[in-house]
């Protein structure tokens, strides 16, 4: 089974940036505890404020649907519905 890897960034829009901030820690916490999730980071970058680098891991391609699934649903994916996203995904194995 191949797993899936997501890696690129979003761009915040100014007005959502504190709301994303303080919501940050809640998504990446439940998105480690999935099922699958092997690695998920998003870290604010250092030359711009309203990037945020991006890279995950999961086990498999239904891993990865359920946490896209669980995130469209939830209140980050409500707050971030503004976000532009630049992300490349890939299969390995």
């Amino acid at each position: 089974m191949s797993k899936v890897i997501l890696e690129g960034y979003i761009v915040v829009p100014e007005p959502d940036l504190e709301n994303i901030k303080s919501e940050l820690p809640s998504h990446i916490k439940f998105t480690r505890e999935e099922a699958g999730c092997l690695k998920f980071n998003v870290n604010q970058d250092q030359s711009d404020s309203c990037r945020f680098n991006v890279y995950e891991e999961f086990s498999s391609k239904e891993a990865f649907s359920l946490h896209q699934s669980r995130v469209q649903s939830s209140y980050w994916g409500e707050i971030t519905k503004n976000v532009e996203r630049y992300y490349q995904i890939s299969e390995q194995g």
